[in-house]
């Protein structure tokens, strides 16, 4: 009779972590340090958006969940033996890939994005393979660190807007409805981007992904409870509009609007997140007292393997690589003539800006900005706004948040999409008045003319990398809607003008 080897025993209870633990812990927070040292401008702006954009604010609190879910798995984790794995450098360049690629194209989400896989790829590159993939969650929880989802805001104002007027007229409010705007007999609301919901989604998106791993075993059950998680904000979103609206309509505007911005800021969420947690409550199947992972599984040999000095010095070189790509990058720059004018445009005639509403695009650090109103025979006016960029960079860019026909906080709000017009992005918007507008915008990168803010940034991409022209416009036509169409006047006005793409190039190089 033979006797087995017996199988290491892991003691749940041993806590402490030892030397090398020590050693290669010190290197991933040195790391890190000099990570958000190099890349200080990303790492400011992320700061910056955390701590005045509402709509992120909930991302101060991703790093001390990271840092609780891993102190959660301290006894475990203890029990592993760190490692420096080179093939985590992969990541890591993935990356500086992702970062030169945002920074070349001027799109801060692939910047941010890029230099958190560089965090989370010097975790696997210093800790190793068996540790990495013992905090697999923490590392991947990271990646709310970045500010996503802007995009929903729109399409969720259209969203609670439909979703506000049959709860109107199921109480009896004589609501009507035009694009995001809703009036009353007493009132006249906006359901505007604070108002979209679009900040309840995103955080709950980030604290359903916590609860469905905390909570649950399940798959199954997990993506019930992060359906119900997304649900649920959007459906209490629009009972919130639709509560305000009817209260103040049984009281008065002022008094519902300062009740809701009250409720809004301090109360709802927190009731939201309760219910969310309340509903899934029933289905929790995870054993609050278990281990979040056995150390048996996670002590596979590791190949590869480079010391822990040697590789924290080889993330920094390999971030540092694309840093030096990215300042090379952003050198390149196109010669614009000292000066620009708008052209005459044969059966117009420039007349002074309209003073019904004070109407200015924004495009800060444009190298050139005019903006010119002009008036045809018939008596309709159509108001001309040009930007040119010589080059884009942090802080002077074609496009980029809060810029651009209405910018952020404006007394302008967009009304409704309307359809292109000569392939350009059209809206209805409006100020306080009330004054209409529908303005229409195009972007000219090199040889490329659209009015996709993404298709404006893969021609931005192209023409940095590839060295091409680095002139950049962005052209805006705008008619006042009052008695006279809008949309015919614009018409008239282009087929005066000429092609767009023609226009831009003649203004931009003083042609």
């Amino acid at each position: 009779m033979t006797a087995a080897a017996a199988a290491p025993s892991f003691d749940r209870a041993q806590s402490g972590f030892d030397l090398r633990w020590r050693r290669h812990a010190l290197v991933l927070g040195g790391v890190w340090a000099l990570l958000l040292l190099l890349f200080r401008g990303d790492t400011r702006d992320l700061a910056t958006i955390y701590w005045t954009n509402t709509t992120f604010g909930h991302c101060l609190f991703i790093l001390p969940v990271i840092f609780w879910l891993v102190w959660q798995r301290r006894n475990e984790l203890a029990q592993l033996v760190p490692s420096g794995w080179l093939p985590g450098l992969a990541l890591v360049g993935a990356g500086g890939v992702a970062w030169l690629l945002g920074e070349a194209a001027q799109v801060a989400l692939m910047r941010h994005l890029g230099l958190v896989l560089m965090l989370q790829g010097s975790v696997v590159t210093v800790l190793g393979p068996n540790v990495s993939r013992a905090l697999l969650f923490p590392i991947a929880y990271m990646f709310f660190l970045v500010p996503f989802g802007e995009g929903m805001q729109e399409p969720l104002q259209d969203l609670t807007a439909k979703m506000v007027m049959p709860l109107l007229h199921l109480a009896g409010v004589p609501a009507t409805s035009d694009g995001v705007l809703i009036t009353t007999p007493n009132g006249y609301f906006e359901v505007a981007e604070a108002c979209s919901g679009a900040k309840f989604v995103i955080a709950m998106l980030a604290y359903g992904t916590l609860v469905a791993n905390v909570c649950y075993v399940s798959w199954r059950r997990r993506a019930a409870f992060m359906a119900m998680a997304l649900v649920v904000p959007i459906l209490a979103n629009a009972v919130r509009a639709f509560g305000t609206i009817y209260a103040a309509w049984i009281t008065s505007v002022e008094a519902a609007t300062g009740f809701d911005h009250i409720v809004y800021g301090w109360f709802f969420f927190a009731l939201v997140m309760a219910a969310v947690l309340a509903i899934g409550w029933r289905w929790f199947d995870r054993d609050p007292d278990a281990a979040w992972f056995d150390p048996s599984h996670f002590q596979a040999p590791v190949r590869f393997r480079a010391d822990a000095p040697i590789a924290g010095l080889l993330v920094l070189a390999v971030a540092s690589l694309f840093l030096t790509l990215g300042h090379v990058v952003n050198a390149r720059a196109s010669a614009l003539p000292a000066s620009v004018a708008l052209p005459q445009v044969p059966g117009w005639e420039r007349v002074p800006l309209s003073e019904r509403a004070a109407w200015s695009p924004y495009y800060p650090g444009a190298d050139h900005y005019l903006h010119g109103r002009y008036r045809d025979a018939s008596g309709a006016t159509v108001d001309l706004v040009v930007a040119v960029y010589g080059s884009q960079h942090e802080g002077k860019e074609l496009i980029s948040f809060g810029q651009g026909a209405i910018r952020e906080n404006d007394r302008w709000l967009r009304v409704q999409t309307l359809p292109s017009l000569d392939g350009g992005a059209a809206i209805r918007m409006r100020a306080p008045g009330p004054v209409e507008r529908e303005t229409v915008t195009w972007y000219r990168i090199g040889d490329t003319l659209t009015s996709s803010d993404s298709r404006a940034k893969l021609a931005t991409l192209r023409a940095k990398l590839l060295g091409g022209d680095q002139t950049a416009i962005a052209v805006l036509l705008s008619a006042e809607r009052e008695d006279t169409d809008s949309r015919a006047a614009l018409q008239r006005f282009l087929a005066a003008a000429g092609p767009v793409d023609a226009l831009a190039d003649r203004i931009a190089h003083g042609r």
